[in-house]
């Protein structure tokens, strides 16, 4: 049984189509990688599959249970989300916003292992030297980095990120992604909003192209990360080429058409 899935999900803001008749299944024990250009419907997407947001039409699943029956504290001991805003409007430290993330496990069992989980996320996040830091004065990456722990510290079977290496040094984005590999390769279903479409590659066990609020492609890196594809769905031309060392896909921009422009200008 999926972790999460999502069936004619459509979703218009006025007059705008947002989502049209998404299907998706997001699976146990895999990292899904939802891409595209500006506007396809990516963030909205995790929203709607978050619960935060409602379809107009469709349905969300979550456990085999539509959203609408899930209780919020319980849908939040089962799926922790990452919005790609950082933003705490009381100057909490940071190691309390990362403790924020076990609030809905309070007066269960599991509360007992508040402090060993967030200083564990702490660590494994590099926040460990912030925690006394007001949240509201960290950089961006150190907020995205604090928010991602807490995030972790649910500790929920379901993770869904949006733009989580946004503002990230390269270090720190090979480190959440290696992270959100980690949880899935524990049994969590993975979901995360990416732009870098070579970290996609890298680290997601499948993708899913969105374009115009459409899953216009899915599956592997290899099967959905064509140069013809790709070029068609961002409007530039893109090179797809393979790493000779590693094997790894690099989907770069073909810059050749622009500098041959300028040269001409």
């Amino acid at each position: 049984m999926n972790a999460l899935t999502a069936r004619a999900v459509t979703l218009s803001y006025g007059h705008r189509p947002v989502l049209d008749a998404v299907d998706l299944d997001v699976r146990r024990r895999e990292v899904l990688a939802l891409v595209g250009p500006n506007g396809a419907g990516k963030s909205t997407l995790l929203s709607v599959l978050a619960g935060d947001v409602v379809p107009d039409d469709g349905t969300v699943e979550l456990e085999g249970r539509p959203l609408a029956e899930w209780r919020l504290r319980a849908m939040a001991r089962e799926r922790a989300v990452l919005t790609q805003e950082h933003r705490i409007s009381f100057p909490f430290p940071a190691a309390d916003v990362v403790r924020m993330g076990r609030a809905p496990w309070r007066g269960l069992p599991e509360e007992d292992e508040d402090d060993r989980v967030v200083a564990e996320v702490m660590a494994t996040t590099d926040v460990e030297r912030l925690a006394a830091q007001p949240f509201s004065l960290l950089s961006g990456g150190e907020k995205g980095r604090t928010s991602f722990a807490r995030a972790l510290a649910q500790r929920t079977g379901v993770l869904l990120l949006d733009e989580p290496t946004a503002a990230l040094d390269i270090g720190h984005q090979e480190a959440v992604l290696a992270r959100a590999r980690e949880e899935a390769m524990s049994g969590a279903a993975v979901v995360v909003v990416l732009h870098d479409l070579s970290l996609a590659a890298a680290w997601a066990d499948r993708v899913a192209l969105l374009h115009r609020g459409r899953v216009t492609a899915e599956g592997t890196p290899a099967e959905v990360f064509t140069a013809p594809l790709l070029s068609l769905v961002y409007d530039h031309p893109i090179d797809v080429l393979t790493h000779p060392a590693t094997g790894e896909l690099l989907v770069l921009p073909d810059r050749r058409t622009s500098l041959s422009r300028e040269e001409t200008a």
